[in-house]
């Protein structure tokens, strides 16, 4: 892209969300600020990239007619799907009629199905991983974690943000059932496939966000400096921060994995590639998103270029210098156990910000959800530990609260 149209004008250029949670609000900003349309589509009103886009749609993004239909009625220069829980058939028939989805229809279609991206890591492109196995039914399940070997964990083939995964503890067929049931209630879509993974002890994890942009004629690949994370229950994201403290021959040996993964998949635009750390000393391939990360949040405050800010530059053919990390940083992610609360309260805020070098990012989203992330602490300081400790203080003076129970004023 050479020039740069004003939006909602002849000509304008724009951009598709395929879903329109917090990490898309983040890259509907970065695009408005580059003087793009913003269309944003998902299944419910009112998500948070819809409070900054130019139109939003409501519709089931199962549906891939509807999909297709929005897609060919805004004519975008790119296509950028947010969440799992799309038809990857409908992008690629939008693949084939010319459009250009983000990264491209395969890596989307692969990335957000773990069988088949395990599959695809461990036995094409030859990465280490846990043992697993996959099951399609309660008794296969059973064997299942009988090859792989107890503790294990039980995840469906697609869901997003940790849902769905539960760890089996010994070997009982009641309790695997139980646990298959479980896992099969939180799965995007019809399918009733697991996959049944070794339950690894964790020292750390990371995650390496590849991009890949085009310089003239040609694609390049590099990674941000490496973020490292740990989760809340074992598979929520919870904290973050960057850079990490590990030792740097451990770091390169990740961020390669993440340049593989991400020149394996194609297409242009950021790769969240999520990696473990065991205490036996394996580092394992885990998952990857095809697009910004949640852990990669932390990037508003650390680097001098977002991982939103390279989504967008590499999404729509603009260059994507390599990002810098400025000063170490850290977020951590709140969340509620609000159920079912319209127009929810993020209270504490002033408290919160009293602390130099803090942000707090709340997501207007519309409606609670027992373990939902409603916002983001972001803290920049000398050193990681600071810029943690900075983050905790601020988070535990937040707390989300129903409408009528917050307090008063601003």
């Amino acid at each position: 892209m050479e020039r740069l149209p004003s939006p909602l004008g002849p000509g304008a250029a724009r951009i598709v969300l395929l879903g329109g949670g917090e990490l898309g609000k983040e890259v509907a900003i970065e695009a408005q600020r580059l003087g793009l349309e913003v269309v944003v589509v998902d299944r419910y009103d009112w998500a948070p990239a819809m409070h900054v886009a130019h139109r939003r749609y409501v519709v089931n993004m199962l549906d891939g007619r509807a999909v297709e239909a929005i897609v060919e009625r805004e004519n975008p220069v790119a296509v950028i799907p947010e969440i799992e829980a799309v038809d990857t058939e409908a992008l690629e028939r939008l693949e084939e009629r010319g459009f250009h989805v983000v990264p491209n229809a395969r890596a989307v279609k692969i990335a957000m199905n773990r069988i088949e991206l395990r599959r695809w890591a461990a036995e094409e492109l030859g990465l280490p991983t846990t043992r697993y196995a996959f099951a399609s039914s309660p008794e296969e399940a059973y064997e299942a974690c009988e090859r792989v070997g107890y503790p294990c964990l039980i995840k469906p083939e697609m869901s997003s943000s940790g849902h769905g995964h539960v760890k089996v503890e010994e070997p009982s067929r009641r309790a695997v059932e139980e646990a298959y049931m479980e896992s099969i209630r939180h799965a995007r879509g019809a399918s009733r496939r697991v996959i049944v993974e070794e339950y690894v002890q964790l020292e750390t994890e990371y995650t390496v966000l590849a991009y890949r942009w085009l310089d003239g004629d040609r694609v390049r690949t590099d990674a941000m400096e490496p973020v490292e994370h740990w989760r809340y229950g074992e598979y929520h994201y919870i904290e973050s921060w960057q850079p990490s403290t590990r030792p740097r021959e451990l770091l390169d040996k990740a961020r390669d994995i993440g340049i593989r993964v991400a020149e394996g998949l194609g297409g242009v635009g950021v790769f969240g590639v999520e990696l473990l750390q065991t205490r036996d000393g394996r580092l394992l391939f885990s998952e990857v998103a095809p697009r910004p990360h949640d852990t990669g949040m932390v990037t508003m405050a650390s680097q001098d270029m977002s991982e939103f800010q390279v989504h967008v530059r590499a999404s729509v053919g603009l260059p994507v210098p390599r990002p810098r990390v400025l000063t170490p940083a850290a977020s951590l992610a709140v969340y509620t156990d609000l159920d079912g609360e319209w127009y929810p309260v993020l209270d504490g805020v002033y408290e919160a910000l009293g602390e130099p070098g803090v942000e707090v990012r709340w997501f207007g989203k519309p409606r609670t959800y027992r373990g939902r992330r409603m916002a983001v602490v972001l803290a920049r300081a000398e050193t990681v530990e600071e810029a943690r400790r900075k983050a905790q203080m601020a988070a535990r003076r937040l707390r989300v609260t129903p409408r009528g129970e917050a307090s008063r004023g601003l």
